[in-house]
């Protein structure tokens, strides 16, 4: 089994030339792991192989990155596929062959491997763990054990692309100003290091004292032409650190988290984001049989706040003990008194995954709403700041012309 994956890991793609039983020459691309596969699996197919060669790779497609959209879009057409009544192993086939990104397509086509060769599809995904985490090999065996796994797929599909279009929302809502910022940063350094010292050679003609704003102007100019290459270097040792003490150390995320919550606008945002995905994990682990205590792990994964992701732990224990689901959310005061209600009656009327589904769909829509209403409030703003900015530095320059016409005109 395992060498079967590590053959479908080292896949490449072939070029052929063919001849069918009735002698009509045919031409194609196939991906295997050998010339010796290939021909195979034509000769299965009433091809007879003339010419089969490796494809050359010095024009081919470059692989790229297997990203979280990849996998919702993998879900989907698994499950649309199981839906249409075609066998596993030829679903993973035809998804694996007809995707876009060669390393996606190396990755169904390994998983494709072991399962024929006779591995759990839920065992077969945990080879994986950089693209499936717990909770989707949890649900995949969830469907397997219960004989639902067509139905556990759609579920998951959903989960990811709901999952997926928030994180889209909340990128949305901080692509623009960041972006803004970089161009107002690039912008000003350009001023500052080619632009005010054309000036400063002008000023120097003049034989008077220039005003103090001036002074302040052209003396951060000439400490950014002297220092540009150290501020360059701190700003991406300070990132490149920043982002390394992120992965490492739990005690910073959960700070960073916690300031976040705690911003304003920002924090509203952030902390309906966290909600809905607690709400709408919860919901799909729940409506698939996962016991709760099982499931809230997962459930800490994929809030994507820490804060929230130890409240959810803590839950976890608490459940553990003989507690309900509503008295252990209370007991955290992160969530909101709705949200604890909506999972009490859930729980006296049996259709917790029902309520937080409605849950998920009601903060997932109040995060869409924030997120425009951010934008439309970061846009005056942002302009305001560029202005003051740019027109400041501008001032600065013209001061000293404007002060040596009054002083011609007073004359």
């Amino acid at each position: 089994m395992a060498a079967a994956a590590s053959q479908a890991n080292k896949a490449h793609v072939f070029i052929w030339e063919g001849a069918d039983r009735k002698g009509k020459r045919l031409k194609g691309e196939s991906r295997a792991a050998s010339i010796a596969l290939v021909r195979a699996d034509l000769r299965r197919q009433g091809i007879n192989p003339l010419k089969v060669k490796k494809k050359s790779t010095l024009f081919g497609k470059r692989k790229k990155k297997i990203t979280t959209k990849d996998i919702a879009i993998f879900s989907r057409q698994l499950a649309t596929m199981m839906s249409a009544g075609v066998p596993l192993v030829q679903a993973f086939d035809i998804v694996g062959r007809g995707h876009e990104n060669p390393a996606m397509q190396d990755l169904i086509l390994a998983i494709k491997a072991d399962v024929e060769g006779g591995t759990a599809l839920a065992e077969a995904l945990k080879k994986h763990p950089f693209y499936f985490d717990d909770l989707f090999c949890s649900l995949v065996y969830a469907g397997e054990q219960a004989g639902v796994l067509e139905e556990l797929l759609h579920k998951i599909a959903t989960y990811k692309e709901k999952t997926e279009s928030l994180k889209g929302k909340i990128k949305k809502a901080l692509f623009y100003p960041v972006a803004v910022v970089v161009v107002a940063f690039l912008v000003t350094a350009i001023i500052m290091i080619f632009v005010i010292p054309q000036f400063q050679a002008l000023f120097s003609s003049f034989g008077s004292d220039l005003p103090a704003f001036t002074k302040l102007v052209v003396a951060m100019s000439e400490w950014m032409q002297k220092w540009w290459w150290a501020m360059v270097i701190g700003i991406v040792g300070g990132v490149i650190a920043v982002g390394n003490i992120w992965k490492r150390s739990r005690k910073f995320r959960h700070a960073v988290d916690k300031v976040l919550l705690k911003t304003p606008i920002i924090g509203s945002i952030v902390n309906k984001a966290a909600i809905a995905r607690f709400a709408r994990t919860l919901a799909t682990m729940f409506a698939a049989g996962v016991p709760l205590v099982e499931a809230m792990e997962s459930v800490a994964g994929a809030t994507g706040n820490v804060v929230y992701g130890e409240a959810v732990l803590q839950m976890r224990e608490d459940i553990a003990t003989g507690q309900s689901l509503q008295l252990a959310m209370k007991q955290q005061n992160l969530f909101p008194h709705m949200v604890v209600q909506m999972v009490s009656i859930g729980e006296e009327s049996g259709s917790i995954d029902s309520m937080l589904s409605k849950v998920a769909d009601f903060y997932e829509e109040e995060v869409d709403n924030a997120v425009d209403a951010l934008s439309s409030l970061l846009e005056p703003l942002i302009m305001v700041i560029l202005g003051t900015l740019i027109g400041g530095l501008v001032i600065a320059m013209y001061l000293p012309i404007f002060q040596m016409g009054s002083a011609v005109m007073g004359k």
